[in-house]
């Protein structure tokens, strides 16, 4: 939406007594003071972690709370109120705020397909922009957030929080010191047990909840949904959400990305896997998951000299085979999320947001990171020093960690139809050029699915095509309905507008 229409619909939805503009703090009865007002859009359980982090910092207050959902928003303006002094106002159309001329910054925990809309917006009208993880639905999305913030000149921090955490920050000084020797390789884990979300269905959308705004710059379904939980299901689901690669990826992306030193897209990606495994814990061969996003998933980066592999697992990840896992994250149960770090002389493992450990070759801990600081606040300091420089996790950080899950998966769905038995996805793997043993993740991949009583000869894995891809112009060179996903049809008039055009 141009600048223009967003400030008709301003002038057309608020009250009349032009000249007079009561927002913000002053509209509540507060007196202005030198604090960064922020408006919180998305209320549910990342809005809460927000929330508590904006009241609990003295250089901030909550003035406006955004939500097409009026129950959830009510619920977080009342412990605002509790917290600040002051119930910040309610707004179901973000829209609304981006003319509010007191409100310096928005914080944005909506679904996937709202963030960079919702970023854009709030840049091309002034405001500085927290933007949670994955910043961007698709990868033009990503550009269009970076143009914004240097075209407006805008803080964008993205929601990335490890690069604040000093447990990541000394491992990557170590790594980069030549503490496990030279290092060209990384796996990003996302063994994290995920249920199904129940079958398909057409269910009633919850009635305090605007679904036309809800959707976006997504499809409008007429209305009616085909989940059973309306407000989390959504990550399983391609419209609005990027799976688990895209929703835990970007943080383990990121850290990879940055202990290797990698400053760009990789050359060529190439992913497979599936959604699998959801049958057999129904035990009913009819059923099928509401979810059409992979749970199981290993997509494999190619730089050229150096090399990203993320793994993603939904299923069981208990009594695990996954020996050298299991011997760096030192447990065989339970979920593992992290970045293993492959050098010369030992290993690095990122195992939480605020604990890291270097080994030597043969396992034994020689140093250990911990200890986090605050994110949020980091984004509040550049927000007065406006540098962006000062960000821990600029925008351009959270573009380019989050489209390696956006290029794992568009290899799956151009490919999600080319089954293939474990024999010929070793066959294929074994041409394919990588710093990993592409043959031995496979296999490991394929026992775990098994001991979650997948049958692979009845329900096989989808490869995913070899795609090269152009770092400058961000599409995939000679493959057109690749390219194309690299972005998306958008509703007017929720369009995200492309970087030449923000």
């Amino acid at each position: 939406m141009s600048k223009i229409s967003r400030r008709q619909f301003v002038h057309t939805t608020t009250a009349a007594g032009a000249g007079l503009v009561l927002s913000g703090r002053a509209s509540l009865g507060v007196q202005p003071n030198d604090k960064i007002a922020i408006a919180l859009i998305g209320a549910g359980g990342r809005g809460t972690n927000h929330m508590d982090a904006w009241l609990g910092d003295k250089r901030s207050d909550i003035v406006t709370i955004v939500d097409v959902d009026e129950k959830a928003a009510a619920a977080k303006a009342d412990h605002a109120a509790e917290r600040q002094g002051f119930r910040p106002k309610i707004v179901k159309d973000m829209r609304e705020v981006f003319d509010d001329k007191t409100v310096d910054a928005i914080s944005t925990a909506t679904p996937n397909h709202w963030h960079a809309l919702c970023g854009v917006w709030a840049m091309q009208a002034g405001k500085d922009a927290y933007v949670e993880k994955p910043v961007s639905h698709n990868i033009a999305e990503g550009s269009a957030l970076i143009a914004a913030a240097r075209k407006y000149d805008r803080i964008c921090q993205v929601g990335t929080q490890c690069r604040s955490a000093t447990a990541q920050q000394e491992m990557v000084r170590f790594i980069k010191s030549g503490g496990i020797g030279e290092v060209k390789f990384a796996r990003g884990l996302c063994y994290k047990r995920r249920k199904s979300i129940g079958a398909k269905g057409d269910y009633k959308i919850p009635q305090s909840v605007d679904f036309n705004l809800w959707s976006g710059p997504a499809p409008y379904t007429d209305p009616k949904v085909t989940r059973q939980q309306f407000h989390y299901d959504w990550h399983w689901q391609r419209l609005y959400g990027n799976g688990d690669s895209g929703n835990q990826g970007p943080h383990q992306s990121d850290i990879a990305r940055w202990g290797l030193g990698i400053d760009r897209h990789p050359n060529f990606v190439v992913s497979y896997g599936g959604r699998l495994g959801y049958q057999a814990e129904r035990k009913d061969d009819q059923y099928v998951d509401a979810g059409d996003t992979p749970n199981t998933q290993v997509s494999i980066y190619d730089y050229g000299d150096k090399c990203i592999v993320f793994e993603t697992r939904g299923l069981s990840v208990d009594n695990s085979d996954d020996k050298e896992v299991n011997r760096l994250f030192q447990s065989t149960k339970g979920n593992k999320i992290g970045v293993v770090f492959y050098g010369s002389n030992g290993y690095c493992v990122q195992k939480s947001y605020s604990h890291s450990i270097a080994y030597d070759l043969d396992f034994n801990v020689i140093k250990e990171f911990k200890g986090a600081r605050n994110h949020f606040a980091n984004f509040l300091d550049a927000c007065q020093s406006r540098d962006y420089r000062d960000l821990n996790a600029d925008v351009r950080e959270g573009h380019l960690s989050a489209s390696l899950s956006h290029l794992g998966n568009v290899s799956l769905a151009v490919g999600e139809t080319n089954h293939m038995s474990i024999d010929e996805a070793t066959n294929l793997l074994r041409r394919i050029k990588s710093l990993d043993d592409n043959e031995a993740t496979l296999l490991r991949t394929a026992k775990h699915l098994e001991k979650n009583g997948v049958d692979l000869s009845r329900y096989p894995i989808a490869m995913g095509p070899l795609l090269r891809f152009d770092p400058e112009r961000e599409v995939f060179p000679g493959h057109e309905k690749a390219t194309s996903m690299c972005t998306r049809e958008y509703r007017t008039p929720f369009v995200c507008p492309t970087a030449d055009k923000v």
